[in-house]
């Protein structure tokens, strides 16, 4: 689950039509980019859980050029982008996005190391949040917006209280809020590239971008684990779970929902995040905790129902 120089205007709104390109159709579909990114938040969540055990071996940093160095291979693979015919625009966008999938992914795994996962996604969210509340214009959007941070502040302080009390790693809470604005970059930029290059190419070289861009940072780390069986086999569970599964979702999600409302989509992360670290990482989460997620989720649908009327 991310930044910023401030977010562009979205091109048009869902109640008025869009472009006659498909890109611009897709926008008209907000009920379809609620699966998407429900499938998208839930795949990110458990494959960030398991990540866990890589830092031991390879660091956060580490871990994370594993996961998109591995993710980028895949999907290089699978799409084989043709990008010879790729205009200076297209390739500022598609770097653009991977640069954010490059902080965003960096700092957040930085902040898994210090912090429970249900408190690194809530501070992370921030970010989405921040930018659904700058790029809504009508009182009704905000209302959801204020529902939503209603949740995810009272999920915090739920994680917290029901840790005994210690209080939060500042230096994880930091690499949780760069991650934030990293992750509200993210939305800008992977709407852009999503527009610009069609199909999934945008997000293999993306990747490939971002995994370069961490290099320097996390080789030493990642080099810890290449010829460990075991190790490189979560790796690539990682890659799978984190990356290949939840990027591809959320770049055909962005194509049919405003950033606005994709924004508030991702605060089914939070929640999803308190499952994962429940159901994997034996991380338990108290019933005001819960109640929390309910008040996030429900933010999501009503947001999102909302906008297809």
């Amino acid at each position: 689950m991310t930044t910023s120089a401030a977010p562009a205007v979205p091109t048009h709104s869902p109640t008025t039509p869009g472009p006659t390109t498909a890109g611009g159709a897709a926008k008209q579909r907000p009920e379809t980019a609620v699966l998407l990114v429900l499938g998208s938040c839930t795949s990110f969540q458990f494959g960030a859980a398991l990540a866990t055990h890589l830092f031991p071996v390879a660091g956060a940093v580490g871990a994370t050029l594993l996961r998109l160095g591995l993710a980028a291979i895949v999907l290089l693979a699978v799409t084989r982008p043709k990008m010879r015919g790729w205009t200076k625009p297209q390739w500022r966008s598609v770097i653009l996005y991977g640069v954010s999938l490059a902080g965003m992914n960096g700092f957040y795994y930085a902040s898994l190391a210090r912090l429970p996962l249900s408190a690194a996604v809530t501070i992370q969210f921030l970010g989405p949040l921040t930018l659904s509340a700058a790029l809504s214009r009508r009182w009704r959007d905000g209302g959801w917006i204020v529902l939503a941070l209603l949740g995810v502040l009272t999920l915090g302080l739920a994680d917290r209280h029901g840790s005994g009390g210690a209080g939060l790693d500042p230096v994880g809470v930091v690499f949780a809020l760069v991650s934030a604005a990293f992750w509200a970059l993210y939305i800008v930029a992977g709407s852009k590239a999503s527009e610009a290059v069609p199909g999934r190419s945008g997000v293999a070289v993306a990747m490939t971008a971002g995994a370069l861009v961490l290099l320097p940072f996390g080789a030493l780390g990642a080099w810890h684990v290449a010829g460990r069986p075991g190790p490189m086999l979560l790796a690539l569970g990682v890659a799978l779970l984190a990356s290949v599964v939840p990027y591809t979702l959320e770049f055909a999600a962005m194509r049919r929902a405003p950033r606005r409302v994709f924004g508030i989509l991702l605060s089914l992360d939070p929640a999803l995040a308190t499952l994962a670290g429940w159901l994997l990482l034996g991380q338990h989460s108290s019933p005001v905790a819960v109640a929390a997620v309910a008040v996030v989720i429900t933010a999501s649908v009503g947001s999102t129902l909302l906008a297809s009327r």
